[in-house]
């Protein structure tokens, strides 16, 4: 039986199977997903990069630099997520999903034969551990909390059955909570979960912790006895052998590496290494593939957020104005290779963005708060400036000086002063020398409007930490959107998450309207209310001012050796290395060397 469980429901409703607000795809019983190779063959190796470094084997705390492929690899949730749907959602630890007739709780059945990595059963008090040591550990990561914050308490009914209680009805609570990562009550012998930094986790997922050296390289091994590999959900999924990931410390040595053959795949996230890089010998003979693939995933927000915690950026006339003064056309042209488009919605590439004048129904949901939002709310959907031309260039560069002035910073000499005369003085916090190049030009804009911005590149664990206190005045922030938002975006944009420290409400966002807006977030009984609060929302967030929008594009940059084959059929929504951990496999086998499995560490 498959359904679509929204918020209210008539009865209690039971399913291998939940979508949101429409029905699933997939009947019960269908054998695979469409975009794998359900016949794939197993084995071989393959190596990944992950910039930087890992100093715990945890990934649910808010300290320490996270290893690369825990999270991934080792754990199950109770359903998986199908990648060509908007929000579906498959049985994977639960065969059985119950959603109570008030909409109030839901009860998931464990499959019987779900085993963790050191044979035990899962178990529903497994579940329950695991729901508690992320929502009430003081030492988990706050996401946790933000995210099931609606739910009460997790309770074991019976040894394979375990139920969720809500707070109050929530149209995506029952499948959210769906994705819990679920972990053995052995892991760490009830030790708290900061406390468990350097000890493997105890996991039902497909593959194991083989070796490690902090910093350097994680080894996972793939389960011979992993209990869903035949499971229509896990069918054709998780092909090699081995997964392993090396640790390096920026993007030059990152692309040389590659080319020299240190690992496998590398997508590629910076446009000139794309366009200049990706060249040589080893292309030119096929040896190595660069190659190109659509992709339909919401392309959320990009941009340089500014804190809205310090004194400048509180007056959105300034914010304004730093929009103003980014030349996105000449970046794109002159250091991008005009890959990219610019993303002028918090829901780019998607049904979700507003677009033209607000409809009907959004009305009806900004009409209350009109005295309290700028009139651009109710206008066109606010697009980034066009700087196409010098002209533009200067047109935009004079609104720019206007607004500043009229938020209190005239020019002194060459500088913009605040009413104490201090310069107007900003600092760009990044770990990427990448975005010194980016900021270079902006930079020189913004001196025009009397304004000093300077670049600090740090070391990542520094960014961070830094990151983590929003202790910057600028930086680089990432909004990913799905395509059914929900319970994240309190964490995002609400007012109780902007001083919590780790959140990722990265601008210190702060509006009584967005708050009353995410609550539809949560009420929607139908995609069309869902796509309607999105461009509400969409709407009032780009009159703000609170990012400089930065780019996307609508398809991966994946370069691999060529002896690995991947299915025909290629998911709508997914990212490039989950898709190739998950669905590819090895043609053909690579030349060893030992270094894979000379680990200092040893995960036992």
């Amino acid at each position: 039986m498959t359904v679509a469980l929204a918020c209210v429901v008539p009865a209690a409703m039971a399913s291998s199977s939940v979508a949101l607000g429409y029905t699933p795809k997939y009947p019960a019983g269908f054998r695979q997903f469409d975009y794998v190779n359900g016949d794939a063959p197993r084995g071989g190796r393959l190596r990944l990069p992950a910039l930087g470094s890992f100093d715990t084997l945890n990934p649910f705390t808010l300290k320490g630099d996270k290893e690369a492929g825990v999270a991934a690899l080792m754990f199950d949730t109770l359903a998986e997520k199908s990648l060509d749907e908007p929000f579906s959602l498959y049985g994977l630890l639960a065969d059985d999903m119950r959603l109570a007739p008030d909409g109030k709780s839901v009860t998931f059945h464990l499959n019987p034969r779900a085993r963790f990595s050191n044979g035990d059963p899962v178990l529903a008090a497994d579940v329950v551990a695991s729901f508690d040591a992320l929502t009430r550990d003081k030492s988990a990561h706050p996401r946790y909390r933000f995210y099931w914050a609606d739910i009460t308490r997790a309770v074991a009914v019976g040894p394979l059955t375990v139920r969720f209680d809500f707070r109050e009805r929530n149209a995506e609570l029952h499948m959210i909570i769906a994705e819990l990562p679920i972990f053995s009550r052995k892991w760490g012998n009830g030790k708290p979960l900061g406390e468990r930094t350097l000890i493997a986790p105890i996991g039902s997922g497909p593959y194991r912790l083989k070796s490690y050296q902090l910093g350097r390289q994680s080894v996972f091994e793939r389960r011979d006895d992993y209990w869903a590999r035949d499971l229509p959900v896990r069918r054709g999924m998780f092909n090699f052998d081995q997964v392993v990931f090396r640790y390096l410390r920026d993007d030059t040595v990152r692309l040389e590496s590659f080319k020299a053959g240190e690992y496998d795949v590398s997508p590629e996230n910076i446009a000139k290494q794309w366009a200049r890089g990706y060249r040589g010998e080893r292309f030119d003979d096929g040896r190595i593939v660069k190659a190109t693939f659509p992709h339909q995933n919401p392309q959320g927000m990009q941009g340089f957020a500014m804190n809205l915690r310090r004194a400048p950026f509180q007056d959105r006339r300034v914010r304004e104005a730093m929009v103003l003064a980014f030349d996105f056309e000449w970046a794109n042209h002159k250091l991008f290779y005009d890959q990219y488009s610019r993303s002028n919605s918090y829901f780019s590439n998607s049904e979700l963005a507003a677009q033209g004048m607000p409809s009907a129904a959004e009305l009806k949901l900004l009409e209350p708060y009109r005295g309290q939002l700028p009139p651009a709310v109710f206008g066109p959907a606010v697009t980034a400036p066009d700087n196409g031309s010098p002209a533009a260039l200067r047109a935009n560069l004079r609104r720019a000086a206007a607004l500043l002035t009229e938020a209190g910073y005239p020019m002194r000499g060459s500088q913009r002063v605040d009413a104490r005369g201090r310069p107007l003085e900003l600092e760009f916090l990044t770990f990427s020398k990448t975005y010194e190049r980016i900021i270079a030009p902006y930079a020189r804009n913004l001196a025009r409007l009397g304004i000093l911005l300077s670049v600090r590149t740090v070391d990542p664990a520094i960014y961070q930490q830094r990151s983590d206190d929003f202790d910057f005045d600028m930086t680089v922030a990432v909004y990913p959107m799905s395509l059914s938002p929900g319970n994240e975006m309190f964490e995002f944009f609400g007012s109780k998450t902007a001083e919590s420290r780790g959140s990722t409400n990265t601008v210190g966002l702060k509006s009584p309207v967005v708050d009353h807006l995410l609550g539809e977030f949560t009420r929607f009984q139908n995609r069309e209310q869902l796509v309607t609060a999105s461009r509400a929302l969409d709407r009032v967030l780009r009159a703000d001012y609170l990012m400089v929008p930065n780019w996307h594009l609508a398809r991966h940059r994946i370069a691999y050796w060529n002896r690995f084959g991947y299915p025909k059929t290629l998911p709508r929504y997914y990212q490039p290395l989950d898709w190739v951990i998950r669905t590819w496999w090895e043609v053909r086998p690579a030349t060893r060397d030992a270094d894979a499995d000379d680990g200092a560490g040893r995960a036992g």
